[in-house]
């Protein structure tokens, strides 16, 4: 269990580093109102992800160690989105269509509407 938690960690440090950097290279070279950062850092995290998860059938069957570094560490540190959109795929497979939306609608409005509340909720 300690070593689990150990590569989740680790992954997820690298992972928030990297989100930090990519964010601030594109606050750099694109002065935008647009969140240009986070929008990339999630579609990377989301195709980073999906060559991990295609990996993992492929050639990391037996270590759960990868899995939990890449995926859960490193591709939750960078982005959180990923995991959403790989569950949400899951849900697209098992053709629980219904599910989907609302998976991906409540995520979306609560979410935003629990980010109000907390910062409604400081002031």
């Amino acid at each position: 269990m300690m070593n689990n938690i150990l590569l989740v960690g680790l992954g997820g440090g690298l992972g928030s580093i990297a989100r930090y950097l990519c964010q601030r290279w594109f606050a750099i070279q694109f002065n935008h109102s647009f969140p240009w950062g986070t929008f990339a850092v999630n579609a990377a995290g989301c195709l980073l992800i999906g060559i991990f998860w295609g990996l993992a059938f492929k050639s990391f069957d037996s270590n759960e160690n990868w899995k939990l570094f890449l995926m859960t560490g490193l591709c939750g540190g960078f982005t959180t989105f990923s995991a959403f959109t790989l569950e949400g795929i899951g849900l697209l497979k098992e053709q629980k269509l219904a599910l989907f939306f609302a998976y991906v609608a409540g995520s979306v409005l609560a979410g935003l509407l629990a980010t109000y509340i907390g910062m409604k909720l400081v002031r």
